[in-house]
């Protein structure tokens, strides 16, 4: 039986960002062309942001003697936001008889090019996708465990369930203009920087979205609107459709602040092993640690609770 090998070329991080990107294009966006926006942490759990409370603004009554005076030191306390990364596993197994059945298609000889000539290939790229669209939820909507013992699944915290600070409820109403300046509102009042802001939605608050901002120019024989970008009174804003969204639920990002960490193996983000065959099968393993970092809360917001229909 073949030993376990290692190909030290095998790193599908870049793979990983842009594979299936139309299903999972807040994990694209977030990781960037090849991956290069991704950050590396040597230890499973790692801060993202250190907080601390700023007190409201008082105007000083100071007389010249006063301020002769040494006033008592003022500390600042600070506390900080951890993320962990977590485990992503997909196998890859296929039979020697399949690997080399390359000239049939639906149960039919076929000639020219097939569309799979390599079995195993396309298996290992199906689990690749299967691994970004696990990715792409646990982000959104993973709720933080740390990895405390062996026996502990260490979970990461996505980014709308982090999302405490800026949240509007619609309370199971259709989502409306209001709500939507509300969320900006409070974001703007909590100090969000609005340097880069992105509205991931489903399909139905997509459709939303359009009918709510949309204006198409009198035509007798086009119509229809596809809204992609929105101004608001804080800043502008792209919309995007993400099928991995829940259905009662807009996330506003700053994509700035917002990057994929990974617990590098071997060197590598996303790494391939060739497993033990056994008997007539090929089999690997596609494995990476990777987690969430969204900075400081305060940056994003959610819209909850929306009508899903």
């Amino acid at each position: 039986m073949a030993a376990t090998t290692r190909d030290t070329s095998s790193n599908y991080i870049g793979e990983l960002f842009m594979i299936g990107a139309n299903q999972t294009p807040f994990l694209q966006m977030i990781g960037g062309v090849g991956g290069a926006n991704a950050m590396a942490t040597l230890s499973p759990v790692f801060p993202m942001c250190q907080t601390w409370t700023p007190t409201a603004g008082a105007i000083p009554a100071l007389t010249e003697t006063a301020s002769m005076t040494a006033i008592a030191a003022d500390t600042i306390a600070r506390a900080q936001v951890l993320n962990t990364v977590q485990i992503f596993q997909r196998y890859v197994t296929v039979s020697d008889f399949r690997q080399a059945d390359k000239g049939t298609l639906a149960g039919l000889s076929a000639t020219g090019n097939q569309p799979v000539l390599d079995e195993f290939g396309f298996q290992k790229l199906a689990q690749l996708k299967r691994m970004a669209n696990d990715m792409n939820l646990a982000f959104l909507t993973g709720t933080y465990a740390a990895p405390e013992t062996v026996g502990t699944a260490a979970q990461t915290n996505g980014i709308i369930t982090g999302c405490t600070v800026n949240t509007v409820s619609a309370v199971g109403a259709k989502v409306t203009k209001a709500m939507i300046d509300a969320l900006f509102l409070e974001m703007a009042n909590n100090g969000a920087p609005f340097e880069n802001i992105k509205i991931f939605c489903n399909g139905f608050n997509k459709g939303v979205l359009t009918d709510i901002y949309g204006y198409a120019p009198e035509s007798r024989t086009v119509g229809g609107a596809n809204i992609t970008r929105i101004i608001t009174n804080f800043c502008e804003a792209d919309v995007v459709f993400d099928p991995t969204i829940p259905a009662s639920t807009i996330l506003v990002a700053d994509m700035n602040h917002i990057k994929p960490v990974f617990m590098p193996i071997n060197g590598m983000g996303v790494e391939y092993t060739d497993t033990a065959k056994t008997a007539g099968a090929r089999n690997g393993l596609l494995q990476c640690f990777a987690g969430i970092n969204y900075d400081h809360a305060s940056y994003h917001g959610t819209l909850t609770s929306t009508a899903v229909a």
